[in-house]
């Protein structure tokens, strides 16, 4: 009996406040939307609005709140997933320890390493700034001197180095090591902040640290079979991918590619001297080059597969042809191809580009693990929790730098899959009146996925359920919408006497009130609605303004272009763009895009 009566001063509680302003008060949460098709409601009824006003379901609230968009995750580290360790003798590294003659060129291999697959995908060149590679990764000007108690931070020289830790310390230890990938991804980041920085000082600040990247880059080279490699002077053992285990020096892909990016973006630059600007050019001539050598000799980043697939190897294995085959290290790679090419219109680069792209869009079933986080690579087949959301940024960059309704279909996949979790302040999901059952989840206090694997712990794992039941519709505050594992889309509640709990989206009855996960494409897209197929078509209203619904079915199939997608009110929406129906929203998965469903 006390548990009873506890259960229904929760009740009214909560219906006292569905009649007035919801946010942050007592709300409801939890929800496992399992695979029982009962798993929001009890009693489920023919009318998809008995339990939700059509002023609600229909309408998209005004005000603030806007989605924030994906957010861009950390740019990955190596250091993140393995163990760096160094020598105790120092290796023999043969750096050429100087800067080139900028007067005489780097010859640039003029035939391909070997024949491989290609598709026809072409560099989109006149992209607008704000879509070009790393413009969406500026170094802010808090970072631009990192401080000298991160295991990162600059050199006497203004070098980005690695400051390993000595023995059980987190403290940095006293000696500086070269980190390819760091030094370059920080002076990319630079020159995206130089692009945009009006104020003089820091304008040349942002330059200075960005080409004294590059230029430690060059005097640590290792010129080899006719390029520029950039080794790793430390020994490294990734922490879950067997033969991902490097003694010094060893080379990657993606720094090689990323490396390019680096050198072309700065000679594109119109605040650098002539000299510099051939010194850069010089430079990433040197490293596309590596780009051109196979498997044959060592060392190599670049390979073919057995199916005639070209690869970009971030993690290459000792024995030709082999590696952990990493879909975000090679895109990331592909970004120096693609700036290479607006440098230098070399169509190596084009080619190469567009074997990349095809190797691309070939794996993506083996990129891709339907309903959760994709995999990491195609070796270990590892899903990816702190990639996957990578994943999506790398694939939007796709579509931008090709175009392609390939990427663009892939990227809906991916974001369906599992979309980003974040929810802005202000979030509110409406909740249809009846029965309703909440869950508390074994996930991270923040309401992310986790899993540890000493303790067995996490996985979304049900703790808890309830019963509870509203008399009205309402709304209420929630801080994030994510994939529960095993399970449906579901909402986890911010506030009032529900609070942490989690609650199944099933649209009209319960939803995230307005427009979120958004995706806007460059380029016109194509919508199918199939002969005789029963699709309604929304226009939703202003802010509890009910909007309207036109039916889509004919005897005859039907095609619209659309111009953005979108989870709206609790589903995933494709608007079309032209035409009389320009402003409508159908349903994602009830037509086909671009030809494929």
């Amino acid at each position: 009996m006390p548990g009873k009566r506890r259960a229904a001063v929760g009740r009214r509680r909560f219906i006292r406040l569905a009649g007035g302003t919801v946010a942050g008060g007592a709300v409801v949460g939890g929800g496992a939307f399992t695979a029982m098709a009962t798993g929001v409601f009890d009693d489920p009824v023919t009318d998809p609005y008995a339990r939700m006003p059509r002023s609600l379901a229909l309408s998209l609230p005004g005000g603030p709140g806007a989605d924030p968009g994906v957010p861009l995750p950390p740019l990955p580290d190596p250091l993140n997933e393995g163990t760096a360790s160094i020598p105790d003798t120092p290796p023999r590294i043969p750096y050429s320890e100087n800067m080139p003659n900028s007067r005489a060129g780097v010859d640039v291999p003029t035939t391909l390493p070997f024949e491989f697959k290609t598709s026809g995908f072409k560099i989109v060149s006149d992209l607008p700034e704000s879509l070009r590679p790393w413009r969406n990764r500026p170094t802010s000007w808090a970072n631009v001197t990192p401080p000298v108690t991160d295991k990162y931070h600059l050199n006497a020289q203004g070098v980005y180095m690695y400051y390993k830790p000595v023995g059980t310390s987190t403290k940095p230890g006293p000696v500086g090591y070269d980190h390819p990938v760091g030094q370059i991804q920080f002076g990319l980041g630079c020159i995206s902040s130089y692009r945009t920085e009006k104020d003089a000082t820091k304008k040349a600040l942002f330059l200075k640290r960005a080409k004294d990247q590059a230029n430690r880059l060059i005097t640590k080279r290792v010129v080899t079979r006719g390029a520029w490699y950039f080794p790793y002077p430390w020994d490294y053992t990734h922490t879950e991918h067997g033969g991902v285990s490097y003694k010094a020096p060893w080379y990657s892909g993606m720094s090689q590619g990323e490396a390019i990016s680096l050198f072309a973006q700065l000679a594109g630059l119109d605040g650098i001297t002539e000299q510099e600007r051939t010194l850069y050019t010089n430079a990433a001539n040197g490293a596309f080059a590596s780009l051109l050598r196979g498997d044959n000799g060592y060392p190599w980043v670049v390979n073919k597969d057995k199916a005639g697939y070209l690869w970009i190897q971030e993690y290459p294995f000792k024995s030709p042809g082999t590696g952990d085959y990493t879909y975000n290290g090679m895109v990331f790679a592909m970004f120096g191809l693609w700036d290479y090419y607006l440098l230098t219109g070399n169509e190596l680069a084009a080619k190469l580009y567009d074997g990349a792209c095809t190797t691309m869009t070939r794996y993506f079933s083996l990129l891709r693990n339907p309903r959760w986080f994709s995999f990491y690579c195609q070796t270990h087949r590892i899903p990816a929790t702190t990639y996957h959301h990578h994943h999506i940024t790398l694939w939007t960059q796709l579509h931008w730098h090709t175009n392609s309704p390939v990427f663009a279909n892939q990227l809906d996949a991916l974001i369906d899959d599992f979309p980003s979790p974040v929810l802005p302040a202000g979030a509110k999901i409406a909740i249809g009146s009846g029965t309703h059952t909440l869950y508390t989840i074994d996930a991270a206090a923040d309401g992310s996925y986790y899993h540890d694997k000493k303790t067995g712990k996490g996985q979304d794992k049900i703790l808890s359920s309830k019963k509870v039941n509203f008399a009205r519709a309402t709304q209420a505050p929630v801080n994030q919408r994510r994939r529960i594992k095993g399970a449906g889309i579901w909402y986890r509640i911010s506030e009032g006497a529900y609070k942490g709990m989690w609650i199944g989206e099933a649209w009209p009855n319960v939803f995230l009130r307005g427009e979120y996960v958004v995706t806007t494409y460059r380029i016109p897209r194509t919508l199918t609605v199939a002969a005789n197929a029963a699709v309604t078509a929304y226009k939703f209203g202003a802010d509890g303004v009910t909007g309207t619904t036109m039916p889509l079915g004919s005897g005859s199939e039907q095609s619209f272009t659309f111009d953005r997608r979108a989870v709206v009110n609790g589903r995933a929406m494709c608007r079309i763009s032209a035409g009389a129906m320009a402003g409508h929203w159908v349903p994602a998965n009830q037509v086909i895009t671009d030809g494929r469903v």
